[in-house]
């Protein structure tokens, strides 16, 4: 069993910078584990120390019930893909591919099946002969999966693998780390900077910013129950818009009001509202969650919103729409055939069953 556990988990530099801060997050054997946020966050910093390239200064880390924090890396069970491939220049993809089992001492026969199954998954048995600048971005990019997938270890550890790829390369490659973390069956730990990444590959995503896990849950929960204004704004393409504005009651019914519009909010969330009263939230809602009154066959008033189209961004299969309320900025995602006039009015209806609330203070999430 694989399990990783990082139990109040700090790092702090000579200079007094908390680049970690009282991290606690269990990694289940077998399981995809991603850790997000924008550059500085301490992502990196949290990976490097289970590798035990960076020394922990407070906390506990275990690999399989193992305390760790004093092994050597090379002695942790551990592979690591990092951004750059590290490949040696003047070695041969099998030799860059083998050199780690070499080191260790196994036998010729164990390091040329080892290798061959690696390039098998990989389909890169044909690089062999080549060295690392003879390679595209990608194949080297195989070449360093294939030099961990062969050391078969407890735990895999990607710190950005993919963001010296080309877009259409980086799809491909996701689609390539899926397939083989199914055909490993082994414990992942991925970190990167690219939310599709994280929705796409993680059975988890913890979120960070700042050194602190802001949250940690399976993607779709991150995404439609984040805990806070940041980890809502941070998820998502295009970006959940945001607005401030005060919360109404008029006869019995609660309504958000921007200054230039007013919505009806759902009753559901009233009882999470009621404290709110007359106070200014921050609401959130994603651009899927708008849509053009034009195609909407019962849209009521108390949900329509008049603003300004001032970009129309055609994307193929969707459409965004860039809006403004004289006050607010808004982000529409509508179909490809809905192309409204650029710098004309139009009226938008809000899903109001979909908002989110923030405490302006806290940055929480009322809802």
């Amino acid at each position: 069993m694989a399990q990783v556990s990082l139990q109040g988990v700090s790092k702090v530099y000579k200079n007094g910078v908390r680049a970690v801060d009282n991290v606690t997050l269990a990694i289940e054997n077998r399981e995809f584990m991603v850790l997000v946020g924008p550059s500085g966050c301490g992502k990196s910093t949290t990976l490097r120390m289970v590798a035990g390239l960076e020394e922990i200064t407070e906390g506990k880390i275990w690999i399989a019930e193992r305390l760790i924090n004093d092994v050597p890396a090379k002695d942790r069970d551990i592979a690591m893909v990092f951004q750059n491939y590290a490949l040696y220049p003047h070695m041969t993809v099998y030799e860059n591919m083998s050199f780690g089992l070499k080191l260790k001492g196994y036998p010729n026969s164990e390091i040329e099946k080892r290798v061959g199954e690696a390039a098998e998954i990989l389909g890169i048995k044909k690089l062999f002969a080549r060295r690392p600048r003879q390679l595209s971005g990608g194949e080297r990019q195989r070449v360093a999966l294939g030099r961990a997938i062969v050391r078969k270890p407890q735990v895999f550890l990607f710190d950005e693998p993919l963001s010296n790829l080309d877009a259409k390369l980086r799809v491909q490659m996701r689609s390539e780390i899926h397939k083989l973390r199914l055909r490993l069956q082994a414990t992942f730990l991925y970190v990167t900077h690219d939310q599709t990444e994280a929705l796409t590959l993680g059975d988890r995503i913890c979120v960070m910013k700042d050194g602190c896990v802001q949250q940690c849950a399976d993607p779709m929960t991150i995404y439609e129950k984040p805990e806070n204004k940041f980890v809502a704004s941070f998820l998502g393409t295009p970006p959940i818009s945001l607005m401030d504005g005060r919360i109404i009651r008029k006869e019995r019914k609660f309504y958000f009001d921007e200054g230039k519009f007013q919505v009806k909010i759902v009753e559901d969330m009233y009882k999470h509202l009621d404290k709110y009263e007359g106070q200014i939230v921050t609401m959130g809602i994603r651009a899927e969650d708008i849509y053009d009154k034009l195609f909407v066959s019962e849209a009521s008033p108390e949900n329509t919103v008049r603003a300004v189209c001032e970009v129309v961004e055609p994307l193929g299969s969707e459409v965004y729409l860039y809006l403004n309320s004289g006050k607010n900025q808004f982000i529409a995602k509508v179909a490809p055939y809905d192309l409204p006039e650029v710098n004309r009015d139009m009226d938008l209806v809000f899903n109001m069953s979909k908002v989110h609330f923030f405490d302006r203070e806290t940055e929480k999430t009322i809802i």
